[in-house]
């Protein structure tokens, strides 16, 4: 059951996922008009749960978009879906929440005026690990060649959005090669990052990745990585402007994400790049996983 079942939760009504909750006319569903946020649990204590919400407040300004309830209240809604969903299942391990945020309902058209009431949406699921073969074997990724990424100046990838095309067609094109996963170039040729991950590459002991300037979603993940897991590690981590043409001088890659941290990455298309202990992508890693427990034995207040 734990393994299938999806606790939902649509404006404070507890539901499966599998039961529809929205109207046909929810600009959501009509045109994407949402924005989003995920979260993972460590130890059942919702991690980075203050800079993830603060990251929905900025996608929110943006799009010009109220809120339907306030931190507090919401991660009180978080609870109780958090405890339908364990008392459904029996599932006792680490959890994906994901909350999304429409403008509302209301008249078919594109003007914002037309909304009534932002709407908001929660899921429960178990959170998916990598699985233990591509942590050995590591991804494989390819750079999309039909698509770019959309610029920032248009719409901005810096805001967690409900519209996914760009995303979503870039994946199709490097999934229909084979690969696990995409490498989005900017309108300029330059790496921003893949589908659903920030990327990073090792070069010369030195973690680089590109900046946010080059049209990117600031990840959580990556936001630690800079700041305090690579320092944890005692590695130097910098942002800087990457092309293809740099793959060949980096030993090693891997993705960002809140739901699997650090992913390695075997490949781009035909540049190979190192796997397994004593690299750093291993050690920050580890460094990772040291932070996340530090975060659940000091946040119990972000209890799920």
């Amino acid at each position: 059951m734990s393994a299938s079942y999806i606790q939902a939760n649509t404006n404070g009504r507890l539901h499966g996922a599998d039961e529809p909750s929205i109207s046909p006319l929810n600009r959501g569903f009509l045109y994407g008009d949402a924005i989003y946020e995920v979260w993972r649990t460590y130890s059942g204590v919702i991690f980075a749960w203050e800079e993830h919400w603060a990251r929905l407040v900025r996608s929110a300004a943006a799009l010009h978009l109220g809120l339907p309830l306030a931190a507090g209240a919401m991660l009180d809604e978080i609870r109780r879906t958090v405890a339908a969903f364990r008392q459904r299942t029996g599932f006792a391990g680490e959890l994906y929440i994901r909350l999304q945020i429409t403008r509302g309902g209301g008249a078919i058209g594109l003007d914002t005026a037309l909304a009534d009431r932002p709407d908001y949406l929660l899921l429960v699921k178990p959170c998916s690990v990598i699985p233990e073969e591509k942590l050995r074997d590591g991804l494989h990724l390819s750079v999309a060649t039909a698509l770019r990424r959309n610029p920032i100046d248009a719409l901005s990838p810096a805001w967690k959005t409900g519209n996914y095309l760009n995303n979503i067609l870039a994946l199709r094109e490097a999934r229909a090669r084979g690969a696990d996963e995409v490498v989005i170039l900017n309108l300029a040729g330059e790496v921003t990052e893949a589908a659903v991950s920030n990327i990073a590459f090792v070069r010369d002991g030195t973690v680089v990745t590109p900046p946010l300037s080059a049209g990117i979603l600031g990840g959580i993940t990556r936001d630690l990585l800079l700041t305090k897991i690579a320092p944890a590690a005692g590695v130097k981590a910098v942002e800087t402007t990457i092309r293809p043409g740099d793959f060949s001088g980096m030993q090693e890659c891997f993705l960002l994400s809140t739901t699997r941290d650090a992913g390695p990455v075997a490949s781009i298309d035909a540049t190979r790049f190192s796997l397994g202990a004593g690299t750093v992508t291993a050690r920050l890693k580890q460094a990772y996983a040291d932070h996340a427990r530090w975060y659940a034995d000091t946040h119990g207040r972000f209890r799920a």
